[in-house]
Parts: structure tokens; sequence; C-alpha cells
């Protein structure tokens, strides 16, 4: 099932179509598309009987994020091997390291970016899971019953201000927070819509050159490891979005370092879920 934000709207997308959600369930649920996951379980079961017709077009730039205003977004920094070995960063032990995105920053699937004046803005596509019921000292082996379901992220970082105070107390949410630098989506597809929820290919190309490849195989920590650890801190709650961390191939980890420029257009990906597409502008 994909479920997701039309217009602001909450609403279904189907092999036909958009659905609006209030108006297919008569009123049961409402239209905000972050308020769904407080009653997630109640909507599950709605869903699986609900017949959905009036199903109509829709147009991508027209989509939110599927998970809007989060009241926790947790972002998981060097969870890829090769991604720890490229910015000469040491490969976590015993759990990764964690930061947040402010959620002003979050923006839909097709999006325009603008980027800073004089900075270093780089890519970073990342599979994205959202929390449907409330998470406490949760098991690894327990957590995917746990999650709502998958989407795409970027988590776009302005490097020079991420840096800031390095080796005091380097801003790394200031400079992954700016306008438009989280988009999410297309949709939130339901974890039992994949064969195997651990092993997705994504990446993501600048104008037709692909610049990250990999696999979520790969993560040195896997979804249900990181709920896990993140659980057995604090408690998580119904929409709360994790970042689960970035492949190899980022700017900064080029030679030379390679920034986005104005005009280019960065297409990001993950299999069986969908795209995003930002293309940037200057200030």
């Amino acid at each position: 099932m994909r479920i997701g934000n039309h217009s602001g709207r909450l609403t279904l997308f189907t092999e036909q179509g958009a659905v609006d959600v209030e108006k297919a369930s008569g009123g049961r649920f409402g239209p905000d598309p972050q308020a769904v996951y407080q009653v997630w379980e109640d909507f599950l079961n709605w869903s699986k009987d609900a017949r959905l017709s009036g199903a109509s077009a829709f147009d991508p730039a027209d989509l939110g994020s599927p998970a809007p205003a989060p009241t926790q977004l947790f972002a998981i920094g060097v969870n890829y091997r090769e991604h720890a070995s490229e910015t000469d960063l040491a490969t976590p032990d015993t759990f990764p390291p964690v930061f947040t995105k402010f959620r002003t920053s979050i923006s839909g699937p097709v999006t325009t970016v603008t980027l800073p004046e004089g900075g270093h803005t780089d890519w970073e596509v990342e599979l994205v899971a959202v929390i449907g019921q409330h998470a406490r000292r949760v098991s690894a082996a327990d957590a995917w019953s746990y999650v709502a379901g998958l989407t795409v992220g970027q988590d776009i970082s302005e490097r020079i201000r991420q840096i800031e105070g390095q080796g005091t107390a380097p801003q790394f949410s200031m400079g992954k927070s700016l306008p438009g630098f989280t988009p999410i989506g297309p949709w939130l597809v339901t974890v039992d819509e994949f064969e195997n929820p651990d092993d997705l290919e994504l990446g993501c190309a600048i104008d037709g050159d692909t610049v990250q490849h990999s696999r979520t195989s790969n993560l040195i920590f896997s979804v249900p490891q990181l709920i896990e650890g993140l659980s057995a801190s604090l408690e998580l709650l119904p929409g709360d979005v994790i970042f689960t961390g970035t492949p190899s191939g980022v700017g900064i980890g080029r030679k030379p370092q390679r920034w986005l420029q104005p005009g280019e257009e960065l297409v990001s990906h993950i299999s069986g879920i969908g795209e995003l597409r930002q293309r940037f502008v200057a200030a």
C-alpha cells in the first residue's frame, strides 16, 4: 500500500491514481497526513477492505512529504562502510552517531531548492523509515512491526556550516536543515509490499550522471538495529522519521570535491518506492 500527501491531504495511491482518504472513509479519517500515524492500526484495518473508488490523476509536483511534521526526526551518520572510508571517519562499533534535521526543512518529492550563497552543498540519498506506533525498548527481532512504512529521503547538506566548530561542537543539524534540504517521498510504502525490506537498491544521479549506488543490505546498522538502539534510550512516537544513513559517492568524499550547482537536477531513487527530483537554483 502507498500512502501519501497530495496537496496537503492524506491520500492513498493506487494503479488508478490518487484517492482522498477523508472522502473514501466517509470522514472516519481526517485530511491531515501526519495525523494518520496516531491511528495507524485502525487505518490499516480499514484500508484492507476499503472500496477505493474515485481515483484521479495527479501531478507529482503536488505531492508533499508523507510525514510532513514528525515530532522527532532522527538522522543516522556513518552507516555504510564505504562512506566512512571516503570521509575519513571511523566505522562505529556499538551504535552510529545520531543527529536531527529540523522539520521546517522538510519538503515533498519534486522541489526547487535554493543553494546558499558561498556554500558547499552536498547530496546524501537515504532510506527513510516512519514509525507507526509507540516504541520503547523494542528488540531488533520485533522492530519491523513498529514501522509504518519506508520512503525515500535526501539529506541535503551544506558542508561549510555543518563542520563549523569541528573539534568542539560541529553544527550538523544547522548545516542539514536549510529550507528544502529534507525532501521526502514520493509516498510511504508499507513494509508488506517488499520481498525483503532489508535489501533495497538505492542511488542518485546529477543530470543523469550516477553519483551514488548501493543496497540497504550494506547498512552497518539495519533498520531493526537502529530502532532497537534508539528505543533503548528514548521513546519513538507514531509518525517519527528515521533517516538511516547514506552510502558512498557524496561530493565531500570526491577528489576533487564536488558540490551541487545552480541549474542541476538531482534524482534520487529506491527500488520498490520511487524517486525524488530536486532542481537547484542560485540564491
